[in-house]
């Protein structure tokens, strides 16, 4: 806390207002965060939370911007936030609104108290399909809402596309926008009342006219519009997207005195949301989206108001610098794209309306294409979704920030700014890639300035003073989107000049006189380049294990990858995705992928999080981590939280002792081959079937009562395998990989050679019978798997050594290598290159590793599998979604005739942490999520179906973690097999 009295900014104006800001940096303790907690406490049904991790997890925003506050609460309706307001002006302490934490301008941070809307008051009240409106709680996220009204035909017209996490209260407070403005207009032309609190404890409810509001702050407002009409009339750009300052001009008698529509944007300066009634626009039952391509930028951003009269709902627009190859392929041929959607009552309306649409633009184009199937522009569009966080990061991987990240122009203008603005990026020597909503004239950009230094920080102010300038000579707004907050509310003069800026201060000074409200942004505001997040990041790269060669080495630059847009955030069941299954299951922020780096960033700090590699508040958040590396895929920025967490395993636990579960299962390839060579697995599982002991067994182990221990094969798959070999002549496997002209190695992983050797044995079927000539490894090498997640990364680098000794004649032959054990797989491909970096061999042998159905595929594509024709459901492992990718797997399926998609999701287990004491429930709830339930319900099928005569439907899961929580948690149904099984066995046959 003593941090705080330190810094302030010097502001502009007088010094109204200025009481919440200036009195908690200029002399708060802690002893006033234990009085104000328990003030709280005492005064308040939600959540009270003051701890440091609760602080730490709210420092933030996805902004370049950082700010400490007090403490956080949940409040569980409109009475908890009146009495939050109350004990915070008893103390002097300022209150911030805070949604899903999404805003890029700094504003959803703060110093006093962060009121979290989204745990408790995120209620949908109401919804009138006749009237069109539905009433919500501010903590309401946006997709839950249209997905609500969706169920009448209506929809909430505003989409940002943080659609999936972003709330009604961050729209109102931001005057969000989205791609389909250019129909239906931003969150102020969809407000139809508010109700509010002032931070006086006044409520009030906005619309038109001055009544709902109390007699003071009526009297005050029809005094400002009455004394500077003229003003109002004439400095405020008519623009779709004019989202700086306040929105004065609303109040004017001709625009109805919409107190509602200028309150909306206002960045929660002027009162607390409690509840808003929206306004519904009916949903196209059927839409389609032309896909347009241009020779450049500035081509694509002359033709986009073009395309207007023609009536599009959506006219978004991005070049190749942000697409990147992999995405630019099943776009047209160009070098920037329109992605215009069009609506109509039937699919064939909706597309002529595109087909309209593309012989409109015709002219200027170089190709174009029209999307009408749903799974096809859901692809599109998560390109354009994903763009936030992809356009974090350059080409080359140099890292880029928000700050100068939304201004808006007339449509009209929009190609002649663009070109100016990439001259401007070029006389500084920066670089970014526009995208957006060409069609508003509004544009984001992620630029690469160098934050960490204070050359860096001064080109940044520089930049963001020209830009400005270059914004209002083109007659746009600072803002046309996200707000101005931090980083853009001390350019206001240059937009509006001083005058109207005062106006902005009476306007804020007769809603909330003493200044409570979220102090510092949008008037009297901090410079743009303070409270930078990076400032307190060491500037030095720490001496960590993992190599984080995307990241020039930087464990702090690892933990900066996550800008907070919060993707993790998103909780709809359903589709391909995996992260973030602890915070699906638990919805706190310390266990989404986001909250997670937010802790591991303050623990660099060392300001909130004290300890270092020793703080619990970060172990505690890493805990319930599954290590599913969806992140790794699903993360629009590529934040690896798996490896995150590896690695403050390893130095947390260094030099003292660890919970038991990491000696048990972290070193269970050493138990399991020295019972294997003993020859002891029949005693083991005789032992382990005797209640009492298995029930010591797991206390010893730190494994959870719940749990049922594996039973180990009696013979392990390189047992049987160089069985084979000798029983048919042949050589022992211990002349080596490369021994005997082989075509691949079978990797021997731990969990197929000792718990699950049919695995083994039924890839040996398949893959001779495709005529592929195998070599098993003559000593079991071992990916590291198990060291890795339990964060013993010195035994893990030294297994991984011995491993690539083992496979050296392997590598020499250039042999691909097959591994059977999804995860097994994606540690190789990812954690031991990152783990012995200087070694050659661990890239070569990474990039040799193939799974099952990829070795069919690249070594004998004409291979035939049998035909199984029969229904197939189950688990695709978390590590293959994402880092294997399953193509190659759907496709085998399709050839083999089994239909039916497997689960997205996680299933919960994730090889030790849903046997480690603690983590059932979360585990099993995981598995509830998705998986179980797509069992149960091909079970009812099957009973549909067996008056038919059709076979049952079969249970597919290629990880050994999957197949085991499906054997204890499915019940009696089929067991769960991995693909080369039901291949062999139908070859059998």
């Amino acid at each position: 806390m003593a941090d705080l009295a330190e810094g302030d900014a010097d502001g502009s104006g007088d010094d109204a207002g200025r009481t919440g800001r200036e009195g908690l940096r200029g002399g708060l303790r802690g002893e006033l965060r234990g009085e104000l907690a328990a003030a709280l406490r005492k005064g308040v049904r939600g959540d009270v939370r003051f701890g440091a991790a609760d602080r730490a997890l709210v420092t933030m925003d996805a902004s370049n911007y950082r700010r400490v506050p007090l403490g956080v609460v949940a409040p569980r309706d409109a009475e908890d936030v009146a009495a939050v307001l109350a004990v915070c002006r008893a103390h002097g302490v300022p209150v911030v609104a805070r949604g899903g934490g999404t805003s890029i301008a700094g504003q959803a941070t703060g110093e006093g108290v962060v009121l979290d809307f989204t745990r408790h008051m995120n209620a949908i009240t109401s919804i009138d399909p006749e009237a069109r409106t539905a009433v919500v709680q501010p903590g309401v996220v946006l997709d839950a809402l249209r997905d609500a009204a969706g169920a009448h035909g209506l929809t909430f017209g505003p989409d940002p596309s943080t659609h999936a996490r972003c709330t009604l209260g961050g729209m109102v407070g931001n005057n969000a926008c989205g791609a389909h403005s250019v129909a239906w207009g931003t969150t102020a032309d969809n407000v139809h009342a508010l109700d509010v609190l002032t931070y006086a404890g006044e409520r009030a409810r906005l619309a038109q006219g001055w009544a709902g509001l109390p007699e003071r702050l009526a009297d005050g407002l029809r005094t400002l519009v009455g004394s500077e009409s003229a003003a109002l009339r004439t400095r405020f750009p008519d623009l779709p997207r004019r989202i700086s300052g306040y929105a004065l001009d609303a109040l004017l008698p001709e625009r109805r005195t919409d107190v509602a529509r200028a309150f909306t944007g206002s960045e929660g300066t002027l009162g607390v949301l409690t509840e808003a009634t929206v306004r519904l626009v009916e949903a196209p039952r059927a839409r389609a989206l032309a896909v347009l391509a241009y020779a450049d930028e500035s081509a694509a951003a002359d033709a986009a108001h073009l395309l207007l009269p023609h009536g599009p709902l959506t006219v978004e627009g991005m070049a190749a610098d942000l697409v990147g190859r992999a995405a630019a392929a099943g776009l047209p041929e160009g070098a920037a794209w329109l992605f215009a959607e069009t609506g109509g009552a039937t699919a064939a309306e909706a597309r002529a309306r595109a087909e309209e649409l593309v012989r409109a633009a015709a002219p200027a184009t170089t190709g174009a294409v029209v999307v009408t199937d749903a799974a096809g522009q859901r692809a599109l569009w998560r390109v354009r979704d994903d763009a936030a966080g992809t356009a974090t990061r350059m080409p080359d991987g140099t890292e880029a920030w928000p700050g100068w990240e939304d201004c808006a122009v007339p449509p009209d203008r929009l190609g002649a700014y663009l070109r100016d603005f990439r001259a401007l990026l070029r006389r500084h020597g920066l670089h970014g890639a526009p995208y957006g909503h060409f069609g508003d004239g509004c544009i984001h950009v992620r630029i690469d300035f160098d934050l960490l230094g204070p050359d860096g920080v001064r080109r940044f102010r520089d930049f963001s003073g020209e830009a400005a300038e270059l914004v209002v000579a083109h007659g746009g707004s600072l803002s046309g989107e996200h707000g101005d907050g931090q980083a853009r509310a001390e350019l206001l003069p240059k937009m509006y000049g001083p005058d109207v800026v005062r106006l902005f201060e009476r306007f804020k000074d007769l809603w909330d006189p003493d200044g409570g409200l979220n102090p510092g942004m949008l008037v009297r505001p901090y410079a743009l380049d303070e409270n930078l997040r990076f400032d307190v990041l060491p500037r030095r790269p720490l001496p960590v294990v993992f190599g984080y060669v995307d990241d020039g080495g930087d464990f702090a630059g690892a933990v900066r990858r996550c800008v907070g847009v919060a993707k993790c955030r998103e909780t709809a069941a359903g589709g391909a995705g995996v992260m973030c299954p602890s915070y699906r299951v638990t919805r706190e922020e310390q266990h989404s992928t986001r909250g997670r780096a937010r802790l591991l960033h303050e623990m660099l700090a060392g300001e909130v999080v004290t300890d270092g590699w020793r703080s619990e508040e970060v172990r505690d958040a890493l805990d319930l981590c599954l290590a599913c590396k969806g992140c790794r895929s699903d993360c629009p920025v590529g934040v690896d939280m798996a490896t995150y967490k590896a690695e403050f395993l390893h130095h947390h636990y260094a030099g003292r002792p660890r919970p038991a579960a990491h000696y048990a299962m972290g070193w269970l390839p050493v138990w399991l081959r020295g019972v294997a060579a003993v020859r002891g697995a029949p005693v083991v599982n005789r032992l382990t079937a005797v209640g009492p002991l298995a029930a010591a067994a797991k206390r010893l182990g730190g494994i959870t009562p719940e749990r049922t221990i594996p039973r180990l094969a009696d013979e392990p798959f390189v047992r049987w395998w160089e069985g084979r070999g000798r029983g048919r002549g042949r050589e022992r496997a211990g002349a080596g990989p490369a021994a005997g002209g082989a075509d691949l190695v079978l990797w021997p992983d731990t969990f197929t050679n000792h718990l699950s050797p049919e695995v083994g044995r039924a890839a040996v079927t398949v893959l001779e019978s495709a005529g592929l000539r195998i070599a098993v490894p003559p000593k079991s090498p071992c990916c590291g798997l198990t060291w890795i997640s339990t964060g013993q990364l010195h035994r893990a680098r030294r297994t991984l050594r011995r491993t690539l000794d083992v496979m050296a004649p392997a590598l020499d032959a250039g042999l691909p290598v097959t591994v059977l054990e999804p995860s097994c797989a994606a540690s190789l491909r990812t954690d031991l290159p990152e783990l012995l970096p200087g070694d050659p061999r661990a890239r070569q042998l990474a990039e040799k590793v193939l799974t099952f159905a990829q070795t069919l595929e690249e070594l004998d594509p004409h291979w035939q599998p049998p035909r199984l024709d029969r229904a197939v459901a189950g688990q695709t492992h978390c590590h293959q979604h994402a880092v294997l990718g399953d193509t190659a797997e759907r496709r085998l399926r399709e050839r083999a005739g089994l239909v039916g998609e497997l689960s997205g999701g996680c299933c919960g287990l994730a090889g030790n942490f849903g046997f480690e004491k603690g983590h059932y429930e979360v585990s099993a709830a995981c598995a509830e999520e998705q998986l179980l339930p797509s069992l149960r319900e091909a079970r009812r099928e099957d009973r549909r179906e067996a008056r038919h005569g059709d076979a049952a439907t079969a249970v597919l899961a290629d990880g050994f973690s999957c197949r085991t929580q499906i054997a204890q948690l499915a019940g009696d149904g089929p067991r769960a097999r991995h693909l080369a099984e039901l291949l062999a066995e139908a070859l059998g046959s």
